[in-house]
């Protein structure tokens, strides 16, 4: 029987683990041409790679308007074309882009925007509903999310959403948030063996909201495709070959030494069950809360086959999670009080 969790206060039963399919979404580029996606993409291994994830017993799959300038969401519709009653859909909004060009052209957190992106969404996907709908706007000011509330709630009273979230790593942003909203029901946050947010497990646990795990592999940090030598540099398409300031994993497409350190350094520990380190990497999430709902990206079939075996595998065990906590004491804050 597959591994499930609750999307929080909403009731909604999901897989486990969701596909991320912000990759599936190909090429998008920024303002000064700098890349927004993962690079060029085959449209049928994407949806047989969906297909498979279904197999395996995934239920959720999250994307947003801007992967891929609506790319991925359209791709994501025709994939579930007939399946419908088999997925749970998380999308964003927030981030404005031209299909046409396949260029993000800017944020916009207003409600009006917000009902607009959702018609706009529904359409490529092909669906009368979303299930969960996410501000996509990491640092928005709360009380520019505060002024969606209402208009989420209609969206919800009209049955166009099941619930909504934010994708924000912003602890008390989130706090102000799900307090203010009935049917706010997730929080996404980057969440990954090297970064952990306790803040925000603490707001999730106290208004009983699930922890949507973004970036759980380090953006293919943590897989065994990136600590093979022969891996060379991402390229110019590629949001990790030209590292934005977040993304601290990789330096010049490749790797960073450091981290590439670090991962030596809990490498057999995360494999001591005869997980790959990609599944150890998923399993430690699974144990590190019981709302937590990692998202991993898939764009081949082999890349589902392997991640999502590990809703076979279940949550690390309690005695390897403990030792992934000494080996990186160091990366975790220090108690309060």
């Amino acid at each position: 029987m597959t591994m499930t969790r609750t999307l929080g206060r909403s009731g909604i039963e999901v897989s486990a683990l969701g596909m991320g399919c912000w990759a599936i979404g190909g090429p998008l580029w920024g303002e000064r041409g700098e890349p927004f996606g993962w690079g060029e993409v085959d449209d049928n291994e994407s949806v047989r790679t969906i297909h498979r994830a279904l197999d395996l017993g995934v239920t959720l799959f999250d994307t947003a308007s801007n992967y891929g300038a609506g790319h991925s969401e359209r791709v994501l519709g025709r994939a579930l074309g007939g399946r419908r009653d088999r997925a749970v859909i998380a999308t964003k909004f927030g981030n404005r882009s031209d299909e046409r060009t396949r260029r993000w052209t800017g944020e916009d957190g207003s409600p009006a925007y917000a009902v607009a992106s959702l018609e706009e969404s529904l359409r490529r996907l092909g669906t009368d509903h979303v299930d969960l709908y996410q501000l996509h706007i990491n640092a928005l000011p709360a009380p520019a999310a505060l002024d969606l509330v209402d208009t989420l709630e209609g969206l919800v009273t009209q049955g166009k959403i099941r619930a909504y979230g934010w994708s924000t790593d912003n602890p008390a942003s989130a706090r102000a948030f799900a307090e203010a909203g009935p049917h706010c029901a997730a929080i996404q946050h980057d969440e990954s063996v090297f970064l952990d947010n306790a803040g925000m497990f603490a707001v999730c646990d106290a208004l009983d909201l699930a922890s949507l795990n973004r970036g759980p592999l380090a953006m293919g940090l943590l897989t065994r495709r990136y600590q093979e030598r022969t891996a060379g540099a991402r390229g110019a398409d590629d949001v990790r070959g030209v590292a934005p300031e977040w993304l601290v994993w990789f330096t010049d497409g490749v790797p960073t030494p450091t981290w590439v350190a670090r991962v030596e350094q809990i490498r057999e520990v995360l494999t001591s069950d005869g997980r790959t380190l990609a599944q150890g990497a998923l399993g430690w999430l699974l144990a590190r809360s019981p709302r937590t709902v990692p998202i991993p990206g898939c764009r081949t079939v082999a890349q589902a086959e392997e991640n999502f075996g590990t809703l076979a595998l279940g949550a690390l065990p309690a005695e390897a999670f403990a030792e992934v906590e000494r080996l990186l004491g160091d990366l975790r804050p220090a108690p309060v009080g």
